[in-house]
């Protein structure tokens, strides 16, 4: 825009208005105006001053509002509105990426104005967040003055196709053309009616939906309000077409008691969807539901919106906010932040509970439970001593880097699996497992000493994990030794060479990428508990615990008894089984596929690099003690625990905070009462 006065842009806007105009430059000239308002100071009071600026020349130059009437009316005659009013801003299904996909299109891709889709329209003339706050501060006599030259009525006998022939041809507007009028008119009244029967129709089939309807409540299902629904809108529309709402000095009372009869009938359906999530609380959750659940919500708002904007004693008013809701939703339609941020949210309420309640038996409260914890844990580095010997025996293959990949994969989710079907520990799993339990205790932070006793759960947390660490690796490292030593003695050779050795104590050191590689592992140790708790939510959702129980086949194979029993392991231990896998298969094929592509990423598991770091001093015996090389990676040993710790509870954590929608200054209060615990009693985080 020129750096001309605003009157000056405005008198050059106007001059250039055609109603005769073609589709396109029509659309052109509405965007220019928009951006006019809009202006480069982008204050909301100096827009809302422009409006008013242009109402008063509308208002005092009669040629000049009978023109801009006109091009209206030409525009508006192109345009379908009611998919604009109803449709805009939802989106067709819930598929991430070709969602994703197309918020990149509209983030990238410039779109025409040569369209007749009055979404498309509307996303080209309000393209910044500004246009919301400026459409809100649009006082109440301008928004009445625009209503009133944004529709038109025929009069003198003169028909609306009779202004379009006119302005197509170019003749000048005589006085007998139009007169303004309330936006109370009979077109845009049809429109708003005709998008309210669009958006209840897409509410009645997600009510009838057979995945949303078998899981509402008893009553819901009895009081049938979807069904019931499509009488309240008819019997709403019915009566406005055959009244004028908002200008009628004495009110309707069969208009009103309609308008009460449908909004009583939204919030019935609202509540019934809502009796959903007690049954996703109970028999898992689908994302896809929640999908729809959610969506639902938002037809049902701005279906109230829009009979705000026929039944309000200020109709102008109640369509600027409709407008301004509009304009918001086309902004965030395009935000790739808010879709991530959604599915996020989405996949957060999918595996928190699952993982919630998994992680409750990682905590240890009682020094009985802290002593087990111990017992667990070297149980589980004695085992992971041997995954050791076995990991080293694939490398010696000399196998091709893929296929080590998948052999050592396997072998670890094999391993993990044992240490869980032998009731032992491996200390890494348990913070991605954890961190749910913990923010499950966070649903109601008005409860009094809230805070207080979860800073009790982060240090019995956090005591937990440091005696899985000390259980594993105290064990891990002598046993490996021990096992070195017998091979050397019956076949003469140690576990793995000195070049071996050396490499390893050169692959752990602190000097090198030890450290970032140990957060990537704990990144990966999230992503474990990721794909347990989808396992396990998909095992309750679709029931499999009760087909293996009941189904005929099954029973008939197993017995009943033993298929009862069964269903009950398989229950308590799915999420267990697919963690375990999926960790192992992560360790062993991502530093496979990171180095096809040359990223260089490698793994780093406390537990599992503790034992290669045993079987290196056993290969090189006791002059090891030496050398630099052994003590510099025996000081990333513990750093390595607490990032694979650290980062995989810290991910997890901010998944389920996310899940029970814990805001930003209640995390902030969290933490500072945390750091306060930890400085008054650091010794409680180590010792029961």
């Amino acid at each position: 825009m020129n750096p001309l006065h605003p009157n000056q842009q405005l008198e050059q806007l106007l001059s250039s208005l055609q109603p005769s105009a073609s589709l396109v430059n029509r659309h052109l000239w509405l965007i220019a105006l928009v951006d006019w308002i809009r202006a480069s100071d982008q204050n909301q009071n100096s827009a809302a001053q422009r409006v008013g600026l242009l109402v008063d020349r509308l208002a005092h130059e009669p040629e000049l509002g009978q023109r801009f009437g006109i091009w209206w009316q030409n525009l508006t005659a192109q345009l379908d509105a009611t998919t604009l009013l109803a449709d805009h801003g939802f989106a067709s299904r819930n598929a991430f990426v070709s969602e994703f996909a197309q918020r990149l299109r509209l983030k990238t891709l410039p779109f025409t104005p040569e369209t007749a889709d009055a979404s498309e329209l509307f996303d080209l003339v309000f393209t910044s967040p500004f246009d919301t706050r400026w459409i809100a501060a649009l006082d109440e006599v301008v928004l009445a003055k625009l209503a009133a030259w944004l529709q038109l009525k025929p009069v003198h006998g003169v028909t609306d196709q009779a202004q379009l022939t006119e302005a197509k041809h170019g003749l000048p507007p005589g006085p007998q053309i139009s007169q303004p009028v309330d936006l109370q008119s009979s077109s845009w009244r049809a429109t708003l009616l005709e998008a309210i029967t669009f958006c209840s129709s897409q509410i009645r089939a997600a009510g009838f939906g057979p995945e949303m309807r078998l899981r509402m409540s008893a009553p819901a299902r009895e009081s049938s309000p979807f069904r019931a629904l499509a009488f309240d809108v008819e019997n709403f529309c019915n009566v406005v077409a055959s009244s004028n709402p908002g200008l009628e000095a004495t009110p309707n009372p069969a208009f009103q008691a309609a308008a009460q009869a449908l909004r009583e009938r939204l919030e019935m359906c609202r509540a019934a969807a809502a009796s959903v999530y007690t049954h996703l609380d109970e028999h898992g959750i689908s994302v896809n539901l929640v999908f729809v659940i959610r969506q639902l919500r938002e037809r049902i708002l701005r279906v109230r919106l829009l009979m705000d904007c026929i039944v309000s004693d200020q109709p102008h008013v109640s369509t600027a906010r409709l407008m301004a809701q509009l304009a918001a939703i086309g902004q965030e339609r395009k935000s790739l932040r808010a879709l991530i941020s959604t599915n996020s949210s989405l996949l957060a309420a999918k595996v928190a509970q699952r993982n919630s309640e998994t992680g409750e038996h990682y905590i240890t409260r009682t020094p009985l439970e802290y002593y087990s914890m111990l017992r667990a844990a070297a149980g589980g580095g004695a085992l992971t001593a041997v995954t050791t010997l076995l990991k080293f025996a694939i490398l010696a293959i000399g196998l091709s880097a893929f296929w080590s990949g998948l052999w050592a994969g396997l072998m670890y989710a094999a391993s993990f699996i044992a240490i869980q079907l032998l009731h032992l520990t491996l200390a890494t799993k348990q913070p991605a497992m954890t961190a749910p339990a913990m923010a499950a205790k966070l649903k109601d932070l008005a409860a009094p000493n809230a805070i207080d006793s979860f800073c009790d759960e982060v240090t019995h947390l956090v005591r937990s994990q440091v005696a899985a660490v000390l259980g594993n690796v105290a064990v891990v490292f002598p046993v490996v030794v021990l096992i070195s030593f017998l091979l050397q003695a019956l076949t003469g050779s140690p576990m793995v060479s000195a070049k071996t050795a050396d490499y390893t104590f050169h692959a752990l050191s602190l000097l090198g990428p030890t450290l970032l590689f140990a957060a990537f592992t704990g990144v990966l140790l999230f992503a474990s508990s990721l794909c347990a708790g989808w396992a396990e939510n998909w095992f309750v959702l679709h029931r499999l615990h009760s087909a293996i129980q009941y189904n005929p086949r099954i029973t008939n194979a197993l017995g009943p008894e033993r298929a009862a029993q069964w269903a009950h392991y398989l229950r308590g231990n799915i999420s267990g089984f697919a963690g375990n896998l999926s960790l192992g298969m992560m360790l062993g094929l991502v530093p496979a596929f990171a180095g096809f592509f040359g990223l260089g990423l490698d793994v780093r598991h406390v537990t599992l690099s503790a034992g290669q770091l045993g079987a290196a001093c056993a290969a090189l015996g006791w002059g090891v003690v030496f050398q630099p090389a052994l003590w510099w990676a025996v000081a990333s040993i513990p750093l390595v625990g607490a990032l694979n710790l650290g980062v995989s509870f810290y991910l997890a954590l901010r998944v389920a905070l996310r899940a029970h929608n814990v805001a930003g200054l209640e995390r902030a209060q969290i933490g500072k009462a945390i750091w306060q615990r930890w400085k008054l009693a650091p010794g409680r985080f180590f010792l029961p």
